[in-house]
């Protein structure tokens, strides 16, 4: 698996994977940091303008992570993709804010398929701290580790 920078060309396949809009994915690819887990038989040197999207094919992408930083704390804003991308993913947050001494904080959907970020969570080391707030309706756990 290897996990790079997400582009702008990554858009659509973020976008299925999020099943979000794919104008959001490349919004999201400009505001925040984003990063994307690849099969490790993808060729990053193969030329993927003969695809039928406009970049990385989804059937490539394992999962996506995105973040920012504001304060003293990394926020982890979406994560979504196998379990083993998410626990791959979600560890790149954490050597960021390792390096610059911050917090580093997730929020987890309470439905019964996100249990896959909650437990790659609790194997990198965060600890659950209570509820978080309500996305959509749907009610949050918050995960946090501190430097």
């Amino acid at each position: 698996m290897n996990v790079r920078d997400a582009l702008e060309a990554d858009a659509d396949a973020l976008a299925s994977i999020a099943d979000a809009p794919t104008d959001v994915m490349r919004n999201l690819v400009h505001d925040r940091t984003v990063r994307v887990a690849e099969d490790g038989n993808h060729d990053p040197n193969v030329d993927v303008s003969d695809s039928q999207y406009d970049g990385s094919d989804p059937e490539d992408l394992l999962g996506f992570i995105s973040f920012d930083a504001r304060e003293n704390t990394v926020h982890v804003t979406q994560l979504d993709g196998t379990d083993d991308a998410c626990k791959r993913l979600l560890a790149e947050p954490v050597r960021f804010a390792e390096r610059e001494s911050m917090a580093v904080e997730v929020l987890v959907s309470r439905d019964a398929d996100r249990d896959t970020i909650a437990d790659a969570a609790e194997e990198l080391g965060f600890e659950r701290r209570g509820s978080g707030p309500r996305f959509n309706g749907s009610p949050t756990i918050r995960f946090r580790m501190e430097p």
